[in-house]
């Protein structure tokens, strides 16, 4: 099954591209893992580094879960792959599989969905314990369009790396 991604509208109110934005760079990481093996998603770049696809789907799970569960809405969750806080275990995707990753990976994106749409507006803030500071949701929502985005970079080079396929 392909994953469609649709393209971020030229104009809208800001609230409705950041979400755009957001929804297609989120789209854009599962077409990298679009027909690939558990084994291929777990394949790693070059040592010394350990990233892989699979690797980044469950970084981005914590990610979500993070900035939107336990920042913006306040929920005392602990993290998905640690249960002592080590947001690095996420990368560690050797005995994982794509069922679980984007299983988990899908359900932090639909609390993120649903808290942000409940938001009031951009301008509703809340405490970030490992900043030391109050963030706002519209940061939050930039942030993690960074942090997609990047992360979608190493995408692109790790999917070339297991089977040649270049682009989205």
């Amino acid at each position: 099954m392909a994953t469609e991604r649709i393209g971020p509208p030229a104009i809208a109110g800001e609230r409705e591209m950041l979400r755009a934005f957001l929804d297609f760079h989120r789209a854009t990481l599962a077409m990298k893992c679009d027909g690939l093996s558990d084994e291929q998603l777990r394949r790693q770049s070059m040592p010394p580094s350990t990233l892989s696809l699979l690797g980044l789907v469950r970084h981005l799970a914590e990610v979500e879960r993070a900035w939107f569960r336990r920042v913006i809405d306040g929920e005392d969750v602990p993290l998905v792959w640690s249960a002592d806080g080590d947001y690095q275990a996420a990368y560690d995707a050797t005995d994982g599989t794509r069922a679980e990753a984007f299983a988990a990976w899908q359900t932090e994106v639909e609390h993120s969905r649903r808290i942000e749409a409940a938001a009031e507006s951009l301008d509703v803030v809340a405490y970030n314990a490992r900043w030391g500071e109050d963030v706002s949701l519209r940061l939050v929502m930039l942030h993690l369009i960074h942090e997609y985005a990047r992360h979608n970079g190493h995408a692109d080079f790790l999917r070339e790396g297991v089977d040649g396929v270049v682009g989205v």
